[in-house]
């Protein structure tokens, strides 16, 4: 499947496979039609986080080359990070040359106002590190937002602006990848959506990042990801399911949060903030979420392997070659699919 090289100009025209795991079908649309393919009373749970510029180009004390990619927030003025060597997004991930080796206590100069000194680095994954800025609260995030870019990788055509990873509804400056499943949901779909009777909800979940270039440290992923579940969002879901009606999240993460959250308590969703290592893959059950609006993810990543949990891995190889034979297009600003059982009818 081809890469989306920059996003479209009409969100509403991305192509929408609608794949079915109780009727094993697959139905071509736009995202222009979801609203049909929702129901009455069905609630769609997006999540809200913003998109931090979270790559940040550094300089040892000896002057080498480092890019900084921030991973996590640990609080305050901490931060989990991946290096990268020389070099910037025109190289392929896997093809960056390594970061020089760096121990705790180490310096690296972001800019003339702003030091990340090394707190931790994983003994197992010496480019997975936990460091400190010099700077706290509103002065660090000016310089992040001064010295920082958005993350982006090689197939996307030119440098991407801050505006051109957010979603309409972007607020708390959580993520440092695109929570990209809601990007092409605007706010004329959403009124779309109501007026069709599906209820919304929010959420925010920090994004973590979705590939380092390394085998072993890309195994690892997601990394541990911090979530905000409001009560109204609980209440909602619970009045859904009292009534017999489907809950859809929109995007991996969305899942990640709901089913991580639930997990935490014991099977029970609870309002409040917390944190989750939950993996999710084809020996999970969700207890939450009954379907899942999705890009198109590549064989053997973690947003493909948690799509294995609303679907068998049979219909979900057919959906791909069918989604490459007709033309869709994969990675952040790519098409999408939602796989939900039940699928109203064309």
């Amino acid at each position: 499947m081809v890469p989306a090289s920059w996003p479209r100009e009409e969100p509403l025209d991305e192509r929408l496979l609608l794949i079915d795991p109780r009727a094993l079908t697959l139905r071509d649309a736009r995202v222009r039609d979801l609203p049909g393919a929702l129901a009455q009373g069905d609630l769609l749970v997006v999540n809200d986080a913003a998109t931090v510029p979270a790559s940040l180009e550094a300089v040892t004390a000896r002057g080498e080359p480092v890019e900084l990619r921030l991973a996590a927030h640990l609080g305050d003025e901490r931060w989990r990070a991946v290096l990268f060597g020389a070099g910037d997004w025109h190289t392929r991930t896997e093809h960056r040359p390594l970061p020089p080796r760096l121990s705790a206590r180490e310096a690296l100069l972001v800019g003339p106002e702003l030091v990340a000194t090394l707190e931790r680095v994983d003994p197992a994954q010496p480019r997975l590190v936990d460091l400190r800025f010099s700077r706290s609260g509103a002065a660090l995030w000016g310089a992040l937002y001064r010295h920082g870019h958005p993350v982006q990788y090689a197939h996307v055509a030119r440098a991407l602006e801050l505006w051109h990873v957010q979603t309409p509804f972007a607020a708390r400056p959580w993520a440092v990848e695109m929570p990209s499943a809601g990007r092409a949901l605007t706010w004329s779909l959403f009124g779309a959506l109501r007026a069709r009777g599906v209820r919304l909800a929010w959420l925010t979940h920090a994004a973590g990042l979705s590939s380092t270039g390394d085998a072993a440290l890309d195994a690892a992923l997601p990394l541990p990801e911090h979530f905000d579940v409001p009560a109204a969002t609980v209440r909602a879901i619970a009045e859904a399911r009292l009534a017999r009606r489907r809950v859809v999240a929109a995007g991996t993460t969305v899942v990640r949060a709901l089913e991580g959250c639930a997990r935490l308590h014991g099977g029970e969703l609870v309002g409040g903030e917390g944190t989750t290592d939950l993996r999710i893959d084809r020996r999970f059950r969700p207890r939450v979420v009954d379907g899942l609006l999705t890009g198109l993810h590549e064989l053997g990543s973690s947003h493909r392997e948690l799509m294995h949990a609303f679907a068998p891995e049979p219909l979900l190889a057919r959906a791909w070659a069918h989604a490459e034979q007709r033309g869709y297009q994969d990675h952040e600003f790519g098409d999408v699919c939602l796989v939900l059982p039940g699928l109203t009818p064309a």
